[in-house]
């Protein structure tokens, strides 16, 4: 079969789809990548893979959105794919509708995180939901990422037959690694016996970082590391006048480490002693699966998507979104115990294994696309 894979930005095709396109080569199957140009596209089409770079965006233009529409109903039209599988939002509405108008015999979506069960104004999440109600009616395969967005899109009538099939990563790359710990801490001046929190993700407000920054200056017995970057795509407040506060030396000074875009994340979390992503909404994040893998215990919030990831007292602790208080005790708690951590660490590692190894993830996906 000829498959496109669409989503919004080269951020996204690359973390998240390269894996499910590699298993789809795997499988004898054309698969052509569709998202809006990127550098990180460098890295899939030197893998091999064609990527059609349309004005796909990241906002609520209709002007934008129709510019993106006419060109995927024009893509589509040229290529003539048996299948697209469509992702995230908005590219997720507009790739499903394209399909359809240009008759293409399977139309697939998996949904990474509604937009209606985001914190936000009523009537913006109203009008997401409608369109994730009309999307759905020419969706042929519906698939989550998470169990509660799964139930939701049952329950809500978007779709009766929407199954989760979870996120993975490789267990071979994410690891506990000793030799990465002992390197990684050397190059940055960390002493083995200091206590790294670490927080992977997009530097945008929703991902709670105000707020770990706020709850890091209540213990004192540790350091953090802040590892992403902000996509350029990415609306909203910048995080700089929180990040310039917290370094004053009155706050963490020295104890924050900004390290930006990375691509040793592997390396990094097994440098690390806890991972915490106080997020506002997810999906079913992949920066805590990594974390899992590598043996860290996670503090997240209790939202859709963490929830299912994070067994409390067991592999990691769930804290109220958006509150400092209860972060800083987790965090507290955490750093003071190292057997609790290890505890954690080695429960999380084993659940990851077993849920969210990437090599099932993407044999179950293939198998429900029907490819």
């Amino acid at each position: 079969m000829k498959i496109l894979e669409i989503t919004n930005v080269d951020f996204s095709l690359r973390h998240f789809l390269l894996p499910l396109m590699q298993g789809l080569r795997a499988r004898g199957h054309e698969v052509v990548g569709v998202c809006a140009d990127g550098p990180l596209l460098a890295d899939v089409r030197a893998d091999g893979f064609r990527v059609e770079a349309l004005p796909m965006a990241r906002s609520l233009s209709p002007v934008a959105q129709l510019r993106a529409f006419g060109a995927l109903v024009r893509l589509i039209r040229a290529e003539q794919p048996d299948l697209v599988h469509a992702h995230m939002p908005i590219s997720g509405v507009l790739a499903r509708f394209a399909a359809r108008l240009c008759g293409v015999r399977v139309i697939a979506y998996t949904c990474h995180g509604f937009l209606f069960n985001q914190p936000g104004r009523w009537p913006r999440r109203i009008v997401a939901l409608v369109l994730e109600w009309c999307a759905g009616r020419v969706t042929d395969r519906f698939l989550t990422v998470s169990e509660e967005e799964a139930r939701d899109a049952r329950r809500l009538r978007i779709h009766s037959q929407a199954i989760a099939i979870g996120n993975g990563r490789p267990p071979a790359r994410f690891h506990p690694d000793a030799q990465a710990r002992t390197r990684l801490r050397a190059e940055l001046g960390v002493p083995e016996a200091t206590i790294v929190v670490i927080v992977v993700s997009r530097l945008v407000r929703h991902k709670g970082h105000p707020e770990l920054l706020a709850a890091m200056e209540q213990v004192p017995n540790a350091e953090l590391w802040v590892v992403g970057d902000r996509l350029p795509s990415d609306h909203g407040e910048t995080l700089e006048a929180a990040f310039t506060a917290a370094a004053h030396a009155d706050r963490l000074g020295t104890r924050l480490r900004r390290l930006g875009y990375r691509t040793d994340i592997a390396d990094l979390l097994a440098a690390a002693d806890i991972f915490a992503l106080p997020s506002h909404f997810e999906g079913l994040p992949m920066s805590v699966i990594e974390a899992m893998l590598c043996g860290l215990p996670v503090i997240a919030t209790d939202i859709r998507g963490p929830r299912e990831q994070v067994v409390p007292e067991q592999t990691g602790l769930l804290v109220p979104p958006m509150a400092v208080a209860p972060l800083s005790a987790a965090l507290r708690r955490l750093v003071a115990d190292a057997p609790l951590r290890a505890r954690m660490g080695e429960a999380g590692r084993i659940r990851a294994c077993t849920l969210y190894d990437e090599t099932l993830i993407v044999g179950r996906t293939l198998d429900l696309l029907g490819a």
